[in-house]
């Protein structure tokens, strides 16, 4: 059976937190096991340069971090192919190809783009590297001529730009060569996770995060400090489950629904504290999280191992994007001396 070729990755801005296991990284991983796909996981350091060129240390800093937590949360090199977005060249010479095919005005009404850029409040001083990012994924995507691209519904548009450039690329050079993706959306319930502040999104930047490395104690002292029914002031109190993050966290990680169920009726009636919740929410994290801390704390004792696993990533990596390269090349006509 051919497998499906899947592209996945992230930013290294920083250690993995539980909303990226949430959102991507727990189904990732039941991808890769399913034995239907061929996945490439990308550290996208590049694309993370695009707006943090003045503090390349944070970057560097972060790749080993990324790389642990992938190799904690059970992705497999065996199974995936982990590598270094900037240790690709072919990525940037199809990111040049693929410019000429987009016009800014495109670019401008990415609705994602729009919205990042209003996050990070470039103002007029956008980078341009920053502007062409999906330029730039397109060239990750279609490098490897994968299918399936698992994303949030958030990255739809950046996958139908690549589609656009897909169909472009291929009409204007009558050839086949580039392949349409399809997204792979998170399960229903798994999307984003809300921050322990009751903010809409959990962000490095908010300092709102669990991350997956986080040790038992800090795990502990978030959980009693998350947001809840501001009114729900005494035990007795009816308080809300609805917009409660500790009632959100549960109905994502406890598998027990029924028990669930039971704590919401109680706490709406009245006669459950927010610190008893917050303790059952904490067991139910631990279960989860301290297999993945013990897998992560025996692969740091090795960091040469894992930089040689990325090493490694890359050089098949690069192999097959430069096969892809070639395929470009011919269709557009640059090879001028292959024949001579």
């Amino acid at each position: 059976m051919t497998k499906e070729i899947l592209l996945t990755g992230d930013r290294p801005t920083g250690k993995l937190h539980i909303g990226h296991y949430i959102g991507s990284l727990k189904n990732r991983v039941k991808l890769q096991n399913s034995g239907k796909y061929d996945p490439y996981i990308m550290i996208a350091d590049t694309q993370a340069l695009t707006d943090n060129a003045r503090n390349p240390e944070k970057i560097r800093n972060s790749l080993i971090q990324v790389a642990l937590d992938y190799l904690a949360v059970g992705i497999d090199p065996s199974k995936s192919t982990i590598y270094v977005q900037s240790q690709i060249p072919a990525l940037f010479e199809l990111t040049a190809y693929y410019m000429d095919l987009v016009t800014v005005a495109r670019l401008e009404r990415n609705p994602t783009v729009k919205t990042e850029i209003k996050q990070k409040n470039f103002k007029d001083s956008i980078p341009v590297g920053f502007l062409n990012y999906p330029v730039s994924q397109a060239a990750d995507i279609t490098a490897f001529k994968a299918t399936i691209v698992p994303v949030g519904d958030d990255q739809e548009p950046m996958l139908e730009q690549t589609r656009e450039i897909v169909r472009t690329f291929n009409r204007v050079y009558h050839t086949d060569v580039l392949v349409e993706p399809k997204g792979y959306f998170p399960p229903k319930g798994q999307g984003r996770l809300p921050g322990l502040d009751g903010n809409a999104k959990m962000s490095k930047s908010l300092g709102n995060c669990i991350y997956l490395s986080d040790d038992a104690k800090t795990v502990q002292k978030k959980v009693m400090s998350m947001y809840t029914d501001p009114n729900h002031v005494h035990v007795e109190d009816p308080g809300k489950v609805e917009g409660n993050t500790v009632f959100t966290y549960l109905d994502v990680f406890d598998p027990d629904k029924d028990k669930v169920a039971e704590l919401k009726a109680e706490y709406q009636k009245g006669g459950l504290g927010d610190v008893k919740i917050k303790r059952y929410l904490n067991k139910v994290l631990e279960a989860e999280l301290a297999p993945i801390r013990e897998r992560r704390e025996k692969f740091i004792q090795d960091e040469d191992a894992v930089y040689e696993m990325l090493l490694e990533g890359s050089k098949k990596a690069n192999k097959v994007a430069n096969e892809t390269l070639q395929e470009v090349r011919d269709a557009i006509g640059l090879n001028y001396f292959k024949n001579r």
